[in-house]
């Protein structure tokens, strides 16, 4: 009897598995450039496109929502928050407003292969008739949306509030870090500010009336 050899499933490179390669190719290359980059508005516009590749990826799979919100959240308004700190530290501001043109070629490619990826994106996700490949949504049959919440709040909801917890520890720590004392500036002091007392801030004077010279009442008897 003739002898059938059958196919190897993970040599079947179709055109979602290769959208899929090329995007995270490039989160990784984009990624490694944010961290070798020496100026820190290249750094952050690499990020840019780390995160975006990411959330292509993602999209690729069948993840649609945490792709979209990673676009939404990070891209979109982390991104922009980091590139807006990195203009507002403390430089020397003349030499900063004169080289804005130095960004533009950064700029460039970011852009270029954010729109490569959004409408390699759209090609790929038209053509394709599932995800790449069968995730825990599609098993019970929900929405992407529903399952996520459902284990976020469920079987992950310890993880999920750790990792809350440490988000928020690190915003305070980076908080910390970068704040700098100026002489001359003037800062508030919370705990200070809860243990005043009235008598440290109001004093009541009694003062001697004085009526001006000009609204006096002339003396009795005078014309």
């Amino acid at each position: 009897m003739p002898r059938t050899v059958e196919a190897d499933p993970s040599m079947d490179f179709d055109l979602q598995t290769l959208a899929f390669l090329g995007f995270a190719a490039v989160a990784a290359a984009a990624a490694l450039a944010a961290i070798t980059a020496r100026n820190p508005v290249h750094a952050v516009l690499w990020l840019v496109l780390t995160f975006f590749s990411v959330a292509c990826t993602w999209i690729i799979g069948g993840a649609e929502f945490l792709g979209i919100a990673l676009v939404l959240v990070y891209v979109g308004a982390v991104m922009v928050l980091f590139l807006f700190v990195v203009m507002m530290l403390d430089m020397d501001k003349a030499p900063a407003r004169q080289g804005y043109v130095r960004y533009l070629p950064v700029g460039l490619v970011v852009a270029v292969v954010m729109l490569v990826q959004m409408l390699a994106l759209i090609g790929v996700r038209s053509a394709a008739e599932a995800p790449l490949a069968d995730n825990a949504a599609v098993a019970v049959d929900v929405p992407n949306t529903t399952w996520l919440a459902r284990a976020l709040f469920t079987e992950f909801m310890l993880p999920f509030e750790v990792a809350a917890v440490i988000l928020t520890v690190a915003v305070v720590a980076a908080v910390m870090l970068t704040l700098r004392r100026r002489p001359g500036a003037r800062h508030q002091n919370p705990s200070e500010q809860v243990r005043v007392r009235v008598a440290d801030r109001l004093r009541m004077v009694k003062m001697q009336a004085e009526v001006p010279a000009a609204h006096a009442k002339p003396e009795e008897g005078a014309q």
